[in-house]
């Protein structure tokens, strides 16, 4: 399998692959009896992961970092270090659900409250009614749930795993779990599954073209998200700035 090539956005490394070329990718992992952790990489996180050295250990040890945020693509084109287009995690999942079905390839969906979850996996099933659904489970559970979480994720022999959880919650749970789940391919999905479930919209495309699906998801959550965009995108502007006047080979902080 080629070397992965890698972009440099703001002291995250990220990989430059499209969806089709992420979804191959994958799909190789799993075939060839490997093992591969995915990070979808947004605003949010790569902010956040500069004050959190643990969630910072975690990124730099994925198998694969895809552009999640549209923010992320034209920060790299900015910096002249080109991501070739956005890998949404939704859209990723969604592709690889198809491949799932297609390859014979077995799931397993952790996350999300227990009623969106059975939704979420009733149109997942009506959508991809050959797909080998290995089991599923809600998110809310405690730190000394942990091991036994893993563990009836391990006996469900998955080989593609959905953490569906908040972040860095879901980061963390996969950093210390991920290579012990028995599976071949793990990701953390976010939202994903209240997406899927209808309990949440996702934004129309051209807002997403235009970079303002976080705009339109706080318009939704406006007391929740407020605070936590504002913050992030004022920090990642800054930063940005600052990496445009840094000399190449230079770092910013």
């Amino acid at each position: 399998m080629d070397a992965i090539v890698r972009s440099d956005v703001l002291g995250c490394a990220i990989d430059r692959l499209d969806m089709e070329q992420t979804v191959d990718r994958i799909d190789g992992v799993i075939a060839s009896g490997g093992f591969a952790t995915h990070m979808a990489m947004n605003v949010a996180k790569l902010v956040t992961l500069r004050d959190d050295p643990e969630l910072r250990a975690i990124v730099a040890g994925c198998s694969i970092v895809s552009p999640d945020g549209q923010g992320i693509v034209w920060a790299s084109r900015l910096l002249r270090d080109p991501l070739p287009e956005r890998v949404a995690g939704i859209d990723l999942m969604q592709n690889l659900l198809a491949l799932a079905e297609r390859r014979g390839y077995r799931v397993f969906i952790l996350g999300a409250r227990d009623t969106v979850l059975e939704r979420a996996v009733e149109r997942i099933r009506e959508r991809h009614p050959r797909l080998e659904l290995a089991g599923y489970r809600d998110g809310y559970f405690g730190d000394d749930e942990l091991e036994d979480v893993a563990g009836e994720i391990r006996a469900s022999r998955a080989q593609l795993v959905f953490v569906a959880m908040s972040s860095p919650r879901k980061e963390y749970f996969l950093g210390e779990y991920g290579a012990r789940l028995g599976a071949r391919f793990v990701m953390g999905v976010g939202g994903s599954i209240d997406v899927i479930a209808g309990v949440t919209r996702r934004a129309p495309v051209a807002w997403q073209r235009l970079g303002l699906e976080w705009l339109y998801r706080m318009l939704q959550e406006p007391r929740r998200m407020f605070r936590r965009y504002s913050v992030t995108n004022a920090r990642f502007a800054w930063l940005l700035a600052r990496g445009l006047l840094t000399p190449r080979g230079g770092t910013t902080t």
